[in-house]
């Protein structure tokens, strides 16, 4: 069944996601790491359904690969949603367009990776899912094949017409959000806006409310600049830009606090006072969170009209088909999208 035949199905009866929730889970590269994962959360038992957007035969092949024994299984959209019993991969179906060898993507292949996506978002928006969680993907593939592609988040947001989503990565009590996500270092200071600020600090005041149910969550925001920019003198985007959106971030109702340095915005004393902290761009504060809880962090994005999480690690393409492949941060990120909302 073609990708788009698999989408339309999906919109003929909404099931309800009271009793045991159903997600949707993306099978990513198929050359790397993702169907690895899949089939590894596939031996567990969930107290949810699980589904996953794939090829049925590639899913088959890598569990033969693995030595791992699954029931791969046709999802049917008509049946009750039942806990995920251990054993059995209930799929999606996607087809792939060409033949799969582990570790060698194939832009060839890209199309389908984004068919994954298309399919699980669909069904979320349809209501059909809870919650969608993402293996990772191959951007440089993607773009390969004249297909643009910066990332997950940027992609379900155009896609669904969210204006301004945010990448928030957890690690247990840890949260970390990014102003600015997949961009070259030297266009960062042209993206930290006033306007981008405060949409920021409100998806993110308002996620931590909705989604992690904290009644008045604590922010903390770094500065650009080493030392928050030293009074001006290693940098003006603190007083010009970051300050006054924090300001009128207090006189919206939002506890927020900083410009903080970076370097001393992560230590214990100043975690304990916050909820999340706000880096100004993605290797300010995803070394931090990673060096904490590699194999345990989740990627949220916040602001969507469905739940997504994913892992926090990329298709590790080397270790594909060799029973190498961690899945703690998919179990993680199945884990976390049970909790959310």
């Amino acid at each position: 069944m073609a990708a788009t035949t698999a989408r339309r199905s999906l919109r003929r009866v909404a099931q309800p996601l009271k009793v045991h929730p159903r997600l949707i889970v993306t099978t990513g590269e198929p050359a790397g790491i993702g169907p690895d994962l899949a089939v590894a959360a596939a031996q567990r038992a969930w107290p949810c359904e699980l589904v996953f957007a794939g090829d049925p035969e590639l899913l088959a092949t890598r569990a033969r690969q693995l030595g791992l024994g699954v029931d791969i299984v046709d999802w049917r959209l008509d049946a009750a949603p039942a806990p995920h019993r251990a054993g059995t991969l209930p799929v999606l179906p996607v087809r792939l367009q060409k033949p799969v060898q582990a570790g060698r993507p194939d832009a060839a292949n890209a199309r389908y990776v984004l068919d994954t996506l298309d399919a699980a978002m669909d069904g979320c928006v349809a209501g059909h899912f809870a919650a969608m969680v993402t293996a990772p993907v191959q951007k440089s593939v993607i773009n390969e094949a004249g297909l643009p592609f910066t990332g997950h988040t940027e992609y379900l947001a155009a896609r669904s017409g969210t204006p301004h989503p945010v990448m928030l990565l957890v690690s247990g009590a840890l949260r970390v959000a990014l102003a600015t996500t997949h961009l070259p270092l030297a266009e960062v200071p042209g993206h930290i806006r006033r306007d981008t600020l405060d949409a920021t600090l409100d998806v993110l005041d308002r996620g931590l409310k909705t989604a992690f149910r904290l009644p008045e969550p604590r922010i903390l925001v770094c500065g650009l600049n080493p030392h928050a920019g030293e009074g001006g003198h290693l940098g003006r985007e603190e007083i010009e830009v970051i300050g006054p959106a924090i300001a009128a971030a207090r006189a919206r109702g939002i506890t927020v606090r900083g410009p903080a340095p970076a370097d001393t915005a992560f230590t214990p004393a100043s975690l304990a006072a916050t909820d999340a902290v706000l880096a100004m761009y993605h290797d300010q504060g995803l070394p931090v969170i990673k060096h904490a809880g590699f194999g345990r962090t989740v990627n949220v994005t916040l602001g969507l009209p469905f739940h997504r999480t994913s892992v926090d690690h990329g298709t590790a393409l080397d270790l594909a088909a060799t029973g190498r492949a961690d899945p703690g941060s998919l179990f993680a990120a199945i884990e976390l999208a049970l909790r959310l909302g």
